[in-house]
């Protein structure tokens, strides 16, 4: 069995290193929908082959891993296999994500583990967009509680602006009739 949290620590501290010499890629998806990332698995032998999400700095979770390309995937704690799928083929690693959510959104690694050392092929910033607007009926019920009063002042503005006119209007009519009248 290999010791994840020495592989956790290890890929966090050696990341930026493996990554830099790695593919590296940028997806944004929405709620709900379905993602499959996928890497080249460039693993010539039988080795472990593995995903990774760092999710904030400091926590790289292990998702699954795979004793050799032909093997069945293991799922590591918090992540069901309802959710991940993990398969491969002799040159392609997948990992496929049923209905993300925003806390599915992190950096993704696939690699092997080769000679006790963990190797990242690509990595995968998945980023989970949520429509701000829409994110809970409070922002869109307060959107529309806004423009409906901003509608309502207008009308008032407006029909305030008609009166002043008629009184105007009215004024000045009468200045008019009683300049009529004195000559």
């Amino acid at each position: 069995m290999v010791n994840f949290n020495l592989i956790s620590f290890l890929l966090y501290t050696l990341s930026w290193i493996s990554v830099s010499l790695a593919q590296f890629y940028t997806v944004a998806v929405e709620p709900g929908q379905q993602i499959t990332l996928q890497c080249s698995n460039f693993s010539s032998f039988a080795t472990y082959i593995f995903w990774f999400r760092l999710a904030d700095r400091l926590n790289a979770s292990p998702i699954s891993f795979m004793s050799t390309a032909n093997s069945h995937a293991t799922f590591c704690d918090g992540f069901q296999y309802t959710k991940f799928n993990m398969i491969s083929n002799t040159s392609v690693l997948f990992l496929e994500i049923k209905q993300v959510d925003p806390s599915d959104s992190g950096l993704y690694f696939c690699g092997e583990l080769h000679m006790g050392r963990p190797k990242v092929f690509t990595a995968t910033y998945l980023k989970v967009q949520v429509d701000v607007l829409l994110e809970d009926g409070l922002t869109s019920l307060s959107t529309v509680i806004l423009g409906s009063l901003i509608a309502f002042l207008l009308l008032i503005i407006i029909g305030l602006v008609v009166r002043i006119r008629k009184l105007h209007t009215g004024i000045y009519l009468c200045e008019f009739k009683l300049k009529m009248q004195r000559f």
